[in-house]
């Protein structure tokens, strides 16, 4: 058997290529939309992709089943329950799909999504027990899929809930305990709260270790799963319904064009958004007015997701060398109608030094006297109610989530001086730019963060 998971650290995401090496077939279950590696991969081991599988409809990403598809004349894969634009292969409780020798199994797993499945996969036909189960977002490592997404609008969180009991406590914990667990993601999606950042596990060492597989009754479980959720970034809605379309395919031999300065210039004055990918330190130095900082260092594609409008037209400026990767990130999350990008960004930031501006970042030292001053900036907290409640808060803060920022502004004053703070000075980067862009005049973020800041607490005496 040929098994190997892929996992993206950027959206945390993992997702699978399982084959049999004696027939060449194979089938890849959860895969991102940039599909070369998996193409690449069964080549060199010899497979055919016969097969693509999504677990559910994912709302973090969108999926690469049509690009598959189109390049190998895949089936694709869905629980019974999903409904989409192009021709599925619909997926029942305990149905098995041989590859040869290699056999996987549908395991309907309901209650992140109505539609979710597991796959169960049979190093050997006769083997009673599987080698490994593929659980999507039913159940983490350390967690669960969390049941109250915008994915599964017409359904109550309480009444997925209710189904991921079920599929949680009955089914995948019925499962033996040798049975090796590869979930869809990992520590930093969204799409859970406790999620570890290791990347396999075992039925039995998630018995024993994850809150949501001990014995306890409907109502429990569902209180428990429910409470504490962050808020999901904006775009997931979006992406989960482009899963279920037939949208264009993403080809990265032509996502990628750079620009002439002109050009650039001339697409920004018609509208289009400047994503400036540097580190917020260079952005801080010297960026073009009106682009929003996401720095390509971290969880750019959720956050850029959650920053931009799908609808936006967007201008990239990445870090040297860089572009191409920025701009396959963007598509992972559905951020397609990008224009281009400056092949040479210092260079061209020079040449429009005239309309650039440096941002505001304020030292905690320099925060605390504003705050005892006649005039004090008003302190926006972006962290989430979990960041708050370990590490402290600054008194008078406002909370409003970085995930919750875009569709809350409104009830931020323009006429007062604005300070963002994270833990650690990366959101709050991106997320001043953004309210700078939408007309916020007098916007600082805290530098280093909520960390700076308890670092220069008042010590006692």
């Amino acid at each position: 058997m040929f098994f190997a998971q892929y996992y993206l650290d950027c959206l945390s995401h993992a997702s699978y290529l399982i084959g049999d090496e004696r027939t060449g077939q194979a089938v890849v279950v959860d895969p991102r939309r940039d599909v070369s590696e998996y193409l690449a991969d069964a080549t060199a081991h010899g497979l055919t992709v016969v097969g693509v599988v999504n677990t559910h409809f994912h709302a973090d990403f969108v999926a690469g089943h049509l690009e598959l598809a189109d390049s190998t004349g895949a089936w694709i894969g869905y629980g019974r329950r999903a409904e989409t634009e192009y021709p599925i292969r619909p997926l029942t409780d305990g149905e098995r799909i041989p590859l040869g020798d290699v056999v996987l199994e549908v395991m309907e797993t309901p209650g992140h999504t109505p539609e979710s499945i597991s796959v169960l996969v049979y190093e050997h036909t006769g083997d009673a027990v599987p080698y490994g189960v593929l659980t999507g977002d039913a159940l983490f490592i350390g967690d669960v899929g969390r049941p109250d997404l915008l994915a599964s609008a017409g359904v109550t969180a309480e009444e997925l809930g209710g189904m991921l009991h079920h599929s949680v406590q009955h089914k995948l914990m019925g499962l033996p305990d040798a049975v090796r667990v590869f979930p869809a993601h990992g520590a930093g999606s969204a799409c859970g709260k406790h999620l570890s950042a290791e990347r396999s596990s075992t039925v039995g060492e998630q018995r024993a270790t994850n809150y949501a597989c001990a014995p306890m009754g409907r109502e429990e479980f569902v209180a428990l799963v429910t409470a504490g959720q962050t808020s999901a970034p904006g775009y997931f809605a979006h992406d989960a319904a482009l899963n279920r379309r037939d949208r264009p395919r993403y080809d990265s031999s032509t996502a990628a064009r750079p620009l002439s300065l002109a050009g650039f210039t001339a697409l920004r004055d018609a509208g289009a958004v400047v994503v400036d990918a540097r580190d917020p330190q260079e952005f801080a130095a010297g960026h073009l007015r009106g682009a929003v900082n996401v720095p390509a260092d971290g969880r750019f594609a959720e956050q850029a997701g959650t920053v931009l409008d799908p609808g936006d037209r967007l201008l990239v400026i990445a870090p040297e060398g860089r572009a191409e990767e920025v701009l396959t990130r963007l598509a992972r999350v559905g951020l397609d109608l990008t224009e281009g990008y400056l092949p040479e960004p210092e260079a061209a930031l020079e040449a429009l030094a005239a309309e650039a501006a440096p941002a505001s970042r304020v030292t905690a030292a320099r925060l605390r006297t504003a705050l005892a001053g006649t005039r004090p900036p008003l302190v926006v907290d972006l962290r989430g109610g979990d960041e708050r409640a370990a590490d402290g808060v600054i008194d008078a803060a406002v909370h409003i989530p970085f995930n919750e920022l875009p569709h809350r502004d409104g009830e931020l004053p323009s006429d007062r001086p604005l300070v963002l703070h994270c833990a650690g000075g990366h959101r709050s980067s991106i997320a001043a730019s953004l309210l700078r862009r939408r007309g916020f005049e007098d916007v600082s973020d805290l530098l280093g963060g909520y960390a700076a800041w308890a670092l220069t607490a008042t010590p006692a005496t």
